[in-house]
């Protein structure tokens, strides 16, 4: 292995590589001999999201070089698969290096002959997914790593339609790109390109495509209703407030710290809505303010997550799942009442998503279909829905703070998702009820669900092993119990094992890593990879006599199963 990887970093300083790079290989030799490796010691992986990694030299980073390759390999997959000129839309969004990671792109996908549009400014992520929609094009790709660290980022690809690219079309872009000479010259940054940019205009419409998604907007103008809004350094502060303005909300208090797109995200450790500590400054302006409901949009603004004054006067967070129950519960009542909800209504979710939606989705006479995590295959289930014509979906959410709601993407949205939300909040207060209120009045009524994610930690070559070994080990020797709860069955999704009973027949058949335990209680631990971070998520699904213990019972068994999975 130590030869292997020695002989691409040289390959690399003899080759057709500019300087600075060269210079930055000569300084990992010198000083940081595990990061050289680290850096050289396999290619970054094109997956089912695209690229998405540390920036920095080698060929497991993010940088002009690999980039490059992906698209040379996308361009090489679309000229032998589809037929007539081709047209791809980029954006990119407010991380390190994405406008010149953008500018590559656009300057390879040109060089092929692809017709390419692309965004002026900065944009949220589901403005991508928007624009390939509206345009027609074969193809999109954002520029983001979404809401990783700082040290991140991505190469997002979308596909016709405008869902992400699926997972047996990234093999074979991957395959382009194993064939790929990697020592050939690259494109530099400032090679400009021939495009067609999309103006003011365009963002107008899509504007105005995510307003036609509203239900009952008559509460938000309602002067006694206020919120907190930040964008995490992100993109979403130029549309966010803007969405909110013209659906009828007057006051809306900025985080002013955080409103400047800035992919370094000064003020937080982590610019992500799932994280409680990145909400601090947040209610710092709530208490200032004396408001009660904060929202916040993830660096590309395709995230959202809400932060909830409790009766005592704490700002309390809401999980991904249970606001995602709150955001249905909303859409099925409201829309009901004013006439809005189709005849056959659908709720699209993920098997890590918690199963309150489903029982919510039932009493209001509305179905409900599972699929592997990722807006990929929700997508897909919400275009299988759309062409059979049986059922029309009004949500689609996986725990992990990601709604989709409208036709005018294919891919989670934090714009759609913060507009709902705020009406949401509002269309409680108009009831003389909280979100908190509305929250403990559902688990009342359909059943007191918890749900807690942990994550093990794997980075580098040997967490990539550990994590290839983790899960052979836990097929070849499946647990019998989590944190003492019997296991009553388990079921291995994985390629080739695909189960396919009748709880899960709405499933992808291609399969998934994913490795599901059913409890003899009737609750659920699920453990599987991620797919963009170097880390194995764990998954419990648990219920109580009341929220408080269904969520105790949740913390236990994650806990008791991060404690397993660190001794394999």
């Amino acid at each position: 292995m130590e030869n292997n990887f020695m002989q691409t970093v040289q390959n690399w300083l003899d080759g057709n590589f500019d300087e600075a790079t060269k210079a930055q290989i000569r300084e990992l030799q010198a000083n940081d001999p595990v990061g050289l490796e680290d850096a050289f010691y396999r290619n970054l992986e094109f997956g089912t999201g695209g690229l998405r990694g540390i920036m920095g030299v080698g060929t497991n980073r993010m940088n002009k070089y690999t980039v490059g390759m992906a698209t040379q390999g996308l361009a090489n997959y679309m000229k032998a698969n589809i037929e007539g000129p081709l047209s791809v839309c980029i954006s990119f969004d407010s991380r390190n290096n994405s406008p010149e990671f953008a500018q590559i792109t656009a300057n390879v996908l040109s060089a092929n002959g692809i017709k390419v549009y692309i965004y002026r400014e900065l944009m949220p992520t589901p403005m991508l997914s928007y624009a390939v929609r509206r345009l027609g094009c074969d193809a999109g790709i954002v520029l983001t790593a979404s809401h990783n660290p700082p040290e991140y980022n991505g190469y997002k690809v979308y596909w016709e339609g405008g869902a992400q690219l699926p997972t047996h079309m990234a093999d074979k872009v991957a395959e382009k790109m194993a064939l790929l000479d990697p020592l050939a010259p690259r494109p530099e940054s400032d090679s400009m390109a021939p495009l067609t940019w999309l103006e003011e205009d365009f963002d107008e419409q899509y504007i105005n495509a995510v307003l036609q998604c509203a239900i009952a907007p008559e509460h938000l103008a309602e002067d006694a209703f206020p919120i907190v809004y930040t964008p995490f350094h992100g993109v979403g502060g130029a549309i966010v407030p803007e969405v909110l303005r013209r659906a009828g909300l007057k006051h809306i208090v900025f985080v002013q710290e955080q409103m400047a797109p800035d992919g370094t995200f000064p003020t937080v450790i982590s610019p992500n809505p799932e994280d409680p500590a990145g909400f601090a400054l947040a209610v710092e302006y709530a208490k200032k303010h004396n408001i009660d409901f904060l929202v916040g949009t993830d660096p590309d603004s395709d995230r959202v997550g809400i932060v909830v004054r409790n009766k005592n006067g704490a700002y309390v967070p809401v999980s991904g799942n249970r606001t995602g129950s709150l955001l249905l519960h909303y859409i099925l009542t409201a829309g009901r009442e004013k006439g809005l909800l189709p005849e056959h209504p659908a709720l699209v979710k993920t098997i890590v998503t918690s199963d309150l939606p489903r029982v919510i989705a039932e009493k209001h006479g509305c179905a409900c279909f599972s699929t592997f995590t990722g807006f990929k295959y929700m997508a897909e289930k919400v275009a299988q829905l759309e062409e059979e014509g049986k059922y029309h979906y009004v949500l689609a959410y996986e725990e992990s703070y990601g709604y989709m709601i409208g036709d005018h993407a294919r891919d989670k949205d934090g714009v759609v998702g913060a507009l709902l939300l705020c009406e949401m909040a509002a269309w409680y207060r108009s009831r003389g009820m909280t979100v908190l209120e509305g929250l403990e009045e559902l688990l009342q009524t359909y059943g007191a669900y918890g749900e807690v994610t942990r994550s093990v930690m794997l980075p580098g070559e040997d967490g990539s092993l550990r994590m290839a070994r983790i899960m052979a080990q836990l097929r070849q020797q499946p647990p019998t119990e989590w944190d003492g709860i019997p296991v009553e069955s388990w079921v291995d999704y994985e390629p080739g094992r695909c189960y396919t009973g009748d709880s899960v027949t709405e499933l992808e058949l291609q399969g998934s890593n994913v490795l599901e335990y059913r409890l003899a209680t009737g609750e659920k631990l699920i453990v599987r990879p991620s797919g963009t971070e170097p880390k194995i998520k764990i998954y419990a699904l648990m219920q109580g006599v009341t929220a408080e213990q269904a969520d105790d019972r949740a913390a236990h068994c994650a806990k008791a199963a991060e404690d397993l999975l660190l001794r394999l």
